[in-house]
């Protein structure tokens, strides 16, 4: 059976460090958890590619949901990644470019993913991406990375996520997709060291020109005293697009500062700071929502942001 890395198996595959168990945030957000599966089954230091992260912002309602920039990719280890076109069936394509020795990144429904049992495996239907390494049309089984891990489905799972209840007269939904071409040799860690300074030094003039966390402050309370008049399941959502976000992102920039060298520490130490800082408001807030009370809210978050102050002229 074809698959993008032969020999790879969802029962002996072992974590990168950044998902061990002990960390603040063992997972991050679907995408960048992926990807650091994959480099880590590549053997390139997935630390290397976290510069990125000096640059998340508050948005508004959220923090950004941070992605590694495709143009990092290619620049640290030669990996182009780019969308892929889908017309007909998605297992049909999957097919043909794994048959090419492509990994291909699919928007699918976690609905019918076992991995996220206990979160939304058939429980409710919601968007989140895999990349799929092994896929058998007659066995029905599908060998995918997903958030910290390498995992495998079959059966109705695998009905439900091509969909395949569906007939010639259906129109099927066609999910946003990327695939990701390797290149024949990796650069070497002090060609991807230097590589990854640069990008340090890029992303560092791209940073929010504000405090991003000084402005989440602003209207946090008021944003959780109007999302506690909700089902008690929406504060999930908030939680994880804020605080999770938050906290998980700078813990990987420190992660990042640590790999890349020990002039860094003190500025580490900061973003730690932040993730700290994040993981316990989000006691805080779990406490808030089922006490209604949110006076405790409008100063929980001045560490953090004074942290991100201090981190962000530690680098400069």
């Amino acid at each position: 059976m074809a698959s993008v890395f032969r020999d790879l198996d969802p029962a002996t595959h072992m974590p990168h460090a950044l998902h061990a168990s002990e960390r603040m945030w063992p997972e991050t957000n679907c995408y960048l958890d992926l990807w650091i599966e994959v480099l880590n089954t590549l053997r390139l230091p997935a630390e290397a590619m976290l510069a990125f992260t000096l640059t998340q912002d508050f948005e508004g309602d959220q923090f950004t949901f941070f992605k590694v920039p495709l143009d990092d990719l290619e620049a640290l280890y030669g990996i182009r990644c780019t969308e892929l076109a889908i017309y007909d069936k998605v297992e049909r394509h999957v097919l043909e470019q794994i048959g090419r020795g492509r990994l291909c990144l699919v928007e699918m429904d976690s609905f019918y993913m076992p991995d996220t049992q206990g979160v939304g495996y058939r429980r409710e239907h919601g968007k989140t991406t895999v990349a799929i390494n092994r896929l058998d049309m007659a066995g029905r089984e599908l060998d995918y990375f997903h958030n910290g891990g390498f995992f495998r489905l079959s059966g109705d799972d695998f009905n439900g996520l091509f969909e395949l209840h569906l007939t010639d007269e259906d129109l099927p939904f066609l999910p946003y997709t990327e695939f990701a071409k390797f290149p024949d040799s990796a650069p070497g860690e002090a060609a991807i060291r230097q590589t990854s300074r640069q990008l340090l030094a890029f992303h560092f003039r791209r940073r929010p020109v504000a405090n991003p966390i000084r402005a989440f402050a602003a209207v946090f309370p008021a944003q959780v005293e109007v999302m506690a008049e909700r089902p008690f399941g929406f504060f999930h959502k908030y939680a994880f697009n804020t605080l999770r976000q938050l906290g998980a992102n700078f813990e990987l920039a420190g992660s990042h500062l640590d790999w890349l060298s020990a002039d860094f520490a003190e500025a580490a130490f900061e973003a730690r700071r932040i993730s700290e800082v994040a993981k316990s408001v989000q006691f805080q807030l779990a406490r808030a929502v089922t006490r209604k009370k949110f006076e405790p809210l409008q100063t929980a978050l001045e560490p953090a942001a004074d942290a991100w102050d201090a981190m962000m002229a530690l680098l400069e």
